[in-house]
């Protein structure tokens, strides 16, 4: 019963450290690679792109870009 114990403990343990890590939102940056111009300070230009790249909502778009410095 222990061995086996172990034995499900330690493939837990390799299965945990062979996933891949979290990349981040690659298809955002892709997305607002493709819009020229694009000015994160601007607030209006912040929050259409977080809404079109991201999937946001407005609410929490203009939350996002206040705290990244958009006026």
């Amino acid at each position: 019963m222990r061995r086996s114990l172990l034995a499900l403990i330690g493939s837990l343990m390799l299965v945990a450290c062979s996933q891949e890590p979290d990349t981040g939102n690659t298809t955002g940056v892709i997305c607002l690679a493709k819009r020229p111009g694009y000015d994160p300070k601007n607030m209006k230009q912040c929050v259409d792109a977080c809404i079109a790249c991201e999937n946001g909502t407005t609410v929490t778009c203009t939350t996002s870009c206040t705290l990244k410095g958009a006026r």
